[in-house]
């Protein structure tokens, strides 16, 4: 009853193989949403209801019990639920209906739930054909590409995605369609049925959702109450929760009467089932990957969690120590369409049978992102995400009216902890620019005072030495100041980013720029090294504070990663404060153009290549896979408001063919980064090696399409400024908690004033923002630019305590410090959300914030789980 008929294993070659697919999971856990329980299900899984009877395990198995058994247990149906939804489907007296599906719940198939080891578990990307997408989905992507590629006025361009927020009589026509459409839905059986049983739900939902005050305190040793923490599943056995994350009193805002009111009930279910869609296929690509998912949205969509938290190796305790690696496979590596495949032999390389490494192909993936480039123009789902986002916004406004006081004395009683003293992690930092201005004044005198005749730089065959080197610019080094350097960003800098990236030339010589700034130059990066090491230090004075400086490889040749590696190891640039992210920026037109590059293709190979050796023969590669033991992502960078002619679709030349001197859209290069990324981590996590996060800068200028494709591949993003312009992708951020870096003093010198960033606005409404520096360079003046950054923001915004201490919490979240560091600076349930997963003797967030948090969002994803159960009840009622 609850399978589908399968293809043959002949028919469906091994490498494509899935475990599931979003629509299949969904299909079969109908059945079982009916009784409130999600639940994922495919060939690997066998469905069967139970009890604690049977001597299985009630309600969701936390990752402890997963891990010591393959089996996942479903709830027993609790009894009222079960009456609810009987005298719900019986309607006025007929009780056959009922009587047949009650009839069907006990039933031999439904006594217990049996599952494969995730061991077991084939990791495969779910191939989807451009033939399975709707006509009208596929139209819709291919009009908004085509709005991004005209350029037309920004108005008529971006009214796609937003809604008339600015234009009152736009707004009174829109809300008389509302009007009239309502008042047909209320003439309607069909709907007033549908209504009544949007309201049976909620009723559940919202009794198990909304905590009492004992819900969140008692001692241990009391019996277990209904934790908030635990996800709003009907039958779910509740969690105690231990006394230290226990919440203080507070005031709570709930909204009762008919939620579905200025919404009808067939745009409130489409935009349900859609925004449920598109988080089913951001979690696919997450899994895979071996980025982050937030554990209660996976709960809420019905998933079992796979564990997809990265991989840390132990750190030796000498940083540069050489010995240990493991030891060579002797795997070959080839590229084929701008993907790297691994071969387990020559054999395999000549029967093209590659090692078993999941990536999506690009019609997979052109698919789903058509699915979220269709929903962001949706017109139900703009209007509900925008009035979601209202709501969420005027939430926080109330809670804060109500509990402000609360919080600040939860603060008030915390001993040792404040915001001075709580980590705070700069996540979106360029290295060659993470010093100030005058920092790099004072280290560039203090070179030529110290070492004038030093030989720096060799051209045509001749050594040159610095003073040399500042003659032939005609310039005294004791005469220059801040001024004269000329790195600062200003008012000329806004909306030209030409001029921007000028201002790393100091007094605006690239000369240099190619020795203070570079790691491969005459000195192998030496003054960069110390200037580097200057910052690590003053971070380690600082005790609190860390950051994570990206270093470029821009894929001109694969000597690029040893080099980078070398000048790592050589001038021991390691600090216990700093993680290193690689930025590589998209400008390959460049490289072709200067006929370095024969094709795209290539820069990917350069790129990945050293990468995939490095983890297949470590031995052979020392240096550089010490390196990576240091480096946690990757980041794609460069100016995002250059536009290209190029439409991306599966139709897109492959990376071995594109050797025009065009440079590819930014779609294409987030596409072949992350499929590198994700088969390389797959090879890294199966050698128990360390993985790593893709995350580009996204969203501060250009086209909204960036976002999507972000939305897909990401783990958390750089700036994402336009999401102010998308209620449905800003809501999606939202339910997902992608981690979002926001920089407002750069964006404030480049692209958006000061008092107009949506940082403030994405904070009240629960994304998961953080603050960091960009380039302090440029933006900064003091020497502790992250508490700079944080500074001005409290006082143009307003920010409590809380609120800062909530953004520096979040920004150790969204970091690559390792696990054993965030459980020492957050606690040591910091993985865990709402709560549970705050420990306020270490992040100074007050637990009734926290609270506020967790509770808010499981409100939004239960609309989404509501509205996916209703349908089915809807249809068993017909």
């Amino acid at each position: 009853m609850l399978r589908r008929p399968q293809p043959a294993a002949s028919d469906v070659p091994e490498s494509r193989q899935a475990p599931w697919d979003c629509d299949f999971l969904r299909e079969q856990a109908y059945v079982l949403l009916i009784c409130g329980a999600l639940c994922g299900s495919s060939d690997n899984y066998v469905l069967k209801w139970g009890s604690p009877e049977d001597g299985l395990m009630p309600g969701i198995p936390s990752e402890t019990n997963l891990a010591a058994s393959p089996a996942r247990v479903l709830p027993t149906a609790p009894q009222a639920a079960t009456e609810s939804y009987t005298e719900l489907l019986a309607g006025e007296g007929d009780k056959s209906l009922a009587n047949q599906y009650m009839s069907m719940l006990s039933s031999e198939p439904f006594k217990a739930i049996s599952m494969k080891s995730a061991a077991e578990m084939p990791r495969q990307f779910p191939k989807l054909n451009i033939s399975e997408v709707d006509e009208q989905v596929r139209l819709l992507a291919e009009k908004v590409f085509a709005k991004v590629l005209r350029e037309e006025d920004s108005k008529d361009a971006l009214s796609l995605f937003t809604v008339p927020e600015d234009c009152p009589i736009g707004q009174k026509e829109a809300k008389e369609r509302e009007l009239q459409k309502e008042l047909a839905e209320q003439k309607s059986l069909e709907t007033a049925k549908r209504k009544k049983s949007f309201k049976m739900i909620r009723s559940q939902s919202l009794s198990l959702q909304m905590p009492t005050q004992q819900d969140w305190k008692g001692p241990p040793t009391a019996s277990p109450a209904i934790s908030p923490a635990t996800p709003v599943l009907p039958g779910a056995t509740p969690l105690p929760v231990p006394a230290p994350y226990a919440v203080p009193e507070f005031q709570r805002v709930t909204i009762s009467g008919d939620y579905c009111a200025g919404i009808t009930v067939e745009d409130y279910e489409q935009a349900a089932k859609s925004l449920a869609k598109a988080l089913m296929i951001r979690e696919k690509y997450a899994r895979l990957a071996y980025h982050r998912f937030p554990r209660t949205t996976a709960q809420y969509l019905g998933h079992r969690r796979l564990d997809t938290t990265p991989l840390e190796e132990g750190l030796p305790e000498d940083p540069y120590c050489l010995e240990n690696a493991p030891p060579n496979l002797g795997y070959l590596v080839r590229m084929q369409g701008g993907i790297l495949y691994v071969y387990d032999s020559k054999k395999m390389l000549e029967r093209q049978e590659p090692h078993s490494l999941p990536y999506p192909d690009l019609e997979t993936y052109t698919v789903d992102m058509s699915h979220i480039l269709a929903l962001i123009t949706d017109g139900p789902t703009k209007t509900y995400c925008h009035r979601r986002l209202n709501f969420l916004e005027s939430k926080f406004s109330l809670h804060e009216m109500l509990n402000e006081m609360s919080e600040f004395k939860e603060l008030k009683s915390n001993p040792h902890r404040d915001f001075y003293n709580v980590r705070k992690v700069d996540t979106h930092i360029h290295a060659a620019a993470c010093m100030n201005q005058k920092h790099l004044l004072r280290f560039i005198k203090h070179t030529y005072q110290t070492e004038p005749d030093r030989t720096v730089a060799e051209k045509r065959g001749r050594k040159i030495t610095l003073r040399q080197v500042f003659d032939s610019l005609h310039m005294d080094p004791y005469d220059l100041t801040v001024d004269s350097l000329d790195v600062h960003a200003g008012r000329q800098t806004f909306h030209r980013f030409d001029k921007f990236n000028s201002k790393y030339n100091p007094v605006g010589a690239s000369e240099l720029r190619d020795l203070y700034l570079k790691t491969e130059n005459y000195l192998g990066g030496e003054y960069f090294a110390r200037m580097v090491k200057e910052v690590a230090r003053e971070l380690e004075e600082s005790k609190y504070q860390y950051s994570e400086p990206r270093l470029s490889i821009y894929g001109r040749s694969p000597e690029e990663w040893p080099g980078l590696a070398r000048w790592f190891i050589q001038n021991k640039v390691y600090s216990p404060h700093m993680r290193w992210v690689i930025q590589v920026p998209r400008i390959y037109d460049i490289f072709r153009l200067k006929k370095l590059l024969p094709s795209f293709g290539k820069m990917l190979e350069n790129i990945f290549l050293p990468l995939f050796e490095a983890t297949i023969n470590p031995q052979d590669h020392r240096e550089l896979h010490l390196f990576l033991k240091y480096v946690t992502g990757f980041d794609s960078v460069d100016d995002e408001s250059k536009h290209s002619d190029h439409m991306f679709s599966d139709k897109s030349p492959s990376p071995d063919v594109w050797t025009s001197e065009q440079n590819p859209p930014y779609s294409y290069y987030l596409y072949y980064m992350y499929a590198n990324i994700m088969v390389l981590n797959n090879l890294r996590r199966e050698r128990g090696l360390s993985t790593f996060l893709f995350r580009p800068h996204c969203g501060e200028a250009g086209s909204i399409t960036h976002l999507v494709s972000a939305f897909l591949t990401a783990d958390n993003i750089s700036h994402g400024l336009l999401l102010k312009k998308s209620p449905v992708l800003q809501y999606l951020y939202y339910l997902a908690q992608i981690p979002i870096a926001m920089s407002p003093l750069s964006n404030n010198s480049l692209f958006l004033e000061y008092s107009k960033n949506p940082l403030r606005e994405f904070l009240h409404k629960g994304l998961h923002v953080s603050l960091s520096t960009d380039d302090p360079m440029q933006f900064h003046y003091t020497k502790e630019a992250l508490m700079e950054e944080y500074a001005i923001a409290a006082q143009v915004w307003k920010l409590s305590t809380c609120d800062l201490c909530e953004i520096a919490r979040n920004s150790v979240l969204q970091s690559g410090l390792s696990h054993q560091e965030k459980q020492k600076f957050l606690g040591q349930n910091y993985y865990k959300e709402g709560p549970e997963g705050n420990d306020i003797r270490k992040t100074n967030v007050a637990q009734i914030r926290m609270a506020f948090r967790y509770e808010t969002l499981c409100n939004e994803l239960s609309f989404l789980s509501d509205a996916m159960k209703s349908e089915e009840i809807t249809a068993l009622t017909n």
